[in-house]
Parts: structure tokens; C-alpha cells; sequence
């Protein structure tokens, strides 16, 4: 059977993150995507121009839907805009995604710089949101936000452990990615341990979206029934190839190559 992923997340008119990316994907990597948009940014590789967020109860009512006739097996969550898109999505998954895992990435600014979570909503998503996850899945900058400190050194990262499993999420896969370094080390954090990934940095500008590939690559997994240790592992190894085989789009953060997995179809 196909992993079913339902994907709560903005779109991105560039293609390389957000919606576009999670359902490039999901379908490389053998499972079944679909979406509740959250957000429409105007955006592409050198930035984002506009943001507009549809009516929270039109978010939960597209979550309602897919769920009650298709179902799912992982849903992953990206961008929430504001507090009444993260009240809303919290409200349509405690009524019909009880039992269904979640992959929370806490998505708050863009490559580019530009805030897609609006600086009124933190308080609200840290208070909501780690809670419902199964794994939750923020870079280092994400982290400092949600645990009120800072995290700039390798060091810090250790000791960043404890304050991110009081966040409440079942398991955190602490992106290493900010620090500086040859090599990028990413934690997986669950309740009683702590499984390092490490490997060589990849020198590229064609990284936008890597965020949030790598977490629908993650709820792919989970959805297929991988464990979550495996499900990170296989995510990490097919983030890194894509970015070695990036198409070199745009003019500034390039997107990644989703579907290094696929084949031509052949006639």
C-alpha cells in the first residue's frame, strides 16, 4: 500500500519549498501527497514578496475532508501563518487526526530572510503545536525561538537537549545545519536518546527548501512504516543527493532536485 501523506503547509510560487516541494517529495519517494494550504506566498529564489493566508476555517475544512474520504498515514505540517491558522489546524487534528503521527517543522522564516510566521503567533504555536508532534523537526535558529535560548555552538546544541524534550513533541531531529563547520551534524532526539547524524557539508546555493523536503521525506517515511531513526535516515540521504544534483534554477537559493528518484516515462 501507498503512505498516505497530507501536507499543512503554505505553497511557494517558486516551486523549491513549501507545498511544491513536500508533494515532489512524497511522490519521488514511492508515497501519496495531499495538501491543506495554509499560505500563497509570491516567491522564488531570491526571496519572498507577499504573503496571503486564506480563512483559517477554509484550512480546516480542507484537513476535514481529505481525511474523512482518502484518510492518511503521516500528516506533515509546515507554515502556519498567523494564530488563527495554527488554532484552526490544531482544532481539525484533535477532531480527526487523533491517532494519525504528525511531522512538525516549525517553519518561521525563509531562506531569504523574509518571517512566514507572524511574530504575534510564536507564543501561541510553542504553547499548541510541539505537543501534537510525533517528531518535530526544527534547524537551529527554529530551536533558539522555541526554547528561549541560544544556540550557536556545537555545545550549545548538547545542551539545548533537555529544554527541547520539555517542548512536549515525542522525538526532535535538531538540524545542524547553521553551525559552521565541514561537517553538519543533526540530533535526533527521542525520550531516553540521543542518535547523531553526521556528514560532509555540501557547498551549494541551491538549498532552498531543504527544510521542508526534508521533513516530508521524513513523514514519507513514517507513512510507509518505516521507525523514526530510519525514516531520518533515509530523509537525510536523499536531501544530501538532491542537493549534489540541483538543476542550478534561479538566481539566488536554488531549488533542490525532488526527483532524482524518477524516471523518465518511456514510450
Amino acid at each position: 500500500m501507498t503512505g498516505r501523506v497530507l501536507i499543512v503547509a503554505g505553497s511557494d510560487s517558486g516551486g523549491g519549498a513549501g507545498i511544491q516541494a513536500d508533494i515532489k517529495t512524497v511522490t519521488a519517494l514511492g508515497g501519496y501527497a495531499m495538501t491543506a494550504i495554509t499560505a500563497l506566498t509570491a516567491q522564488n529564489t531570491q526571496g519572498v514578496f507577499a504573503v496571503h493566508a486564506p480563512p483559517p476555517e477554509f484550512v480546516a475544512e480542507q484537513i476535514r475532508v481529505v481525511l474523512d474520504d482518502i484518510g492518511a498515514d503521516c500528516i506533515k505540517i509546515g507554515m502556519l501563518h498567523n494564530v488563527g491558522v495554527i488554532e484552526a489546524v490544531a482544532g481539525a487534528l484533535k477532531a480527526y487526526a487523533a491517532k494519525i503521527p504528525i511531522v512538525l517543522d516549525p517553519v518561521m522564516v525563509a531562506k531569504g530572510g523574509a518571517p512566514l510566521l507572524e511574530s504575534e503567533a510564536i507564543e501561541a504555536y510553542k504553547a499548541v503545536m510541539p505537543k501534537m508532534a510525533t517528531l518535530m523537526t526544527p534547524n537551529l535558529p527554529e530551536a533558539s525561538v522555541l526554547t528561549g535560548r541560544d544556540i550557536l555552538t556545537a555545545a550549545d546544541q548538547e545542551a539545548a537537549i533537555e529544554a527541547l524534550r520539555s517542548l512536549g513533541a515525542k522525538a526532535v531531529l535538531l538540524k545542524g545545519g547553521h553551525l559552521e563547520g565541514h561537517t553538519v551534524r543533526d540530533l535526533l532526539i527521542e525520550k531516553k536518546t540521543v542518535t547523531s547524524f553526521q556528514n560532509d557539508r555540501i557547498q551549494s546555493r541551491h538549498t532552498h527548501g531543504t527544510g521542508c523536503t526534508l521533513a516530508s521525506a521524513i513523514a514519507g517515511g513514517i507513512a510507509d512504516g518505516m521507525e523514526i531513526s530510519k525514516a531520518v535516515g533515509r530523509a537525510i540521504a536523499y536531501v544530501l543527493e538532491a542537493i549534489r544534483t540541483a538543476p542550478g534554477l534561479g538566481a539566488g537559493h536554488g531549488p533542490l532536485n525532488h526527483g532524482l528518484t524518477t524516471k523518465p516515462f518511456q514510450i
